[in-house]
């Protein structure tokens, strides 16, 4: 187990007082535009906030996002849109596309390659996704009853990233979810439709929250999240979580600098198994990021049973933000911690890469 003096953890002071530049872009009304759009829940959870000690503790639970096991599909829609499109509707986008012969192509941990894949399927296109080695056969099965040809490369992640890249020829459509030099514009998109996510949030609770807790891999999610609390008149904190194996956005944040890390260990969070940060999401994540810190499996298991207990069926990507929540033990007001994926993604859907 991970001694307290060894854990990977990272704060900002000055993150407080940044702002994010510039107007963002909303998807929202694209997303309820398209079928089986629902709000996902905020729940309330009092038994953690007397356990914790805070004053309220709520959970947004992306176990079910269009009937899929975790919120990647808000980004994937939303990149798709504008790279297809843009579009409008959703009904407007599948009349653009309609006879086209495309192949949407991503590498994935899972969540986000099965998105894309039942985009492709809904909207009539084709789909090639690239996982990494050490894929669990249920994920696999799950992109690919999406209608994909899934390609095992037998590489680590980022390996797999840069092999769906290199393989795109005419007719293919790369919609990756991190970015590297040269390659921004999509993972901009897909941060940008993460923004529905915190925007129902606002709707939800639309009283002050005092912190949002973030399980993070290459920090797209961590990005949209920063930038949506990072605006004038808003004092939410935002903290990141991440496998001690595979901190890369803790490691990064205590250097001030971008570091790649070794990700050959296993982790039970292997969504969150990502070794180097989005190239578009560091700048953020330097200035606005309040703290990070990780955490081990035992504790993440333990906080997945916990999350269980109130009904909530929490995988071990989003369990990791209720861990970081116990392991920091601060005095906290409301705290709303991400779910970002379901049991069912680990079961039968997938990991993440968030």
């Amino acid at each position: 187990m991970t001694k307290p003096e060894q854990r990977p953890r990272a704060a900002n002071p000055g993150a407080g007082s940044w702002i994010a530049p510039g107007v963002r872009e909303s998807a929202l009304e694209f997303h309820r535009s398209m079928p089986r759009y629902a709000a996902t829940p905020l729940i309330e959870v009092p038994a953690l906030a007397e356990l914790l000690g805070a004053g309220s503790v709520w959970v947004k639970d992306e176990s079910n996002r269009f009937g899929l096991p975790a919120f990647k599909v808000l980004g994937a829609s939303w990149a798709v849109n504008r790279a297809l499109g843009p579009a409008q509707t959703f009904d407007e986008l599948a009349s653009r596309v309609s006879g086209r012969r495309l192949t949407l192509v991503t590498a994935t941990d899972g969540n986000h390659g099965r998105a894309l894949a039942y985009l492709a399927r809904a909207l009539g296109l084709r789909s090639r996704v690239y996982v990494p080695a050490g894929l669990p056969g249920a994920p696999v099965q799950a992109i690919r009853a999406e209608g994909a040809s899934v390609i095992d490369t037998g590489l680590p992640y980022d390996d797999a990233v840069q092999a769906a890249a290199a393989s795109v020829r005419d007719g293919d459509v790369l919609i990756q979810d991190t970015a590297w030099p040269g390659y921004e514009e999509v993972p901009r998109w897909i941060v940008a439709g993460y923004s529905t996510l915190f925007a129902e949030i606002d709707e939800q609770h639309p009283s002050a929250i005092g912190l949002v807790v973030v399980p993070t891999g290459v920090g797209s999610l961590l990005q949209s999240a920063i930038e949506h609390y990072r605006v004038p008149d808003r004092r939410t904190s935002v903290l990141a979580v991440e496998p001690v194996t595979a901190a890369c956005v803790t490691t990064s944040l205590a250097a001030g600098r971008p570091i790649t890390v070794d990700t050959s260990a296993p982790t039970i969070m292997a969504g969150l198994n990502c070794g180097t940060v989005s190239s578009t999401a560091w700048p953020t994540i330097h200035s606005g990021l309040d703290a990070a810190i990780a955490v081990t499996d035992d504790e993440t298991r333990a906080a997945q049973a916990l999350l269980h207990t109130y009904n909530i069926p929490a995988g071990p990507c989003g369990a990791a933000a209720l861990a970081a929540l116990q392991v920091t033990r601060q005095p906290l007001d409301t705290v709303v911690l991400i779910n970002t994926e379901g049991q069912s993604a680990t079961t039968f859907g997938a990991s993440i890469a968030q």
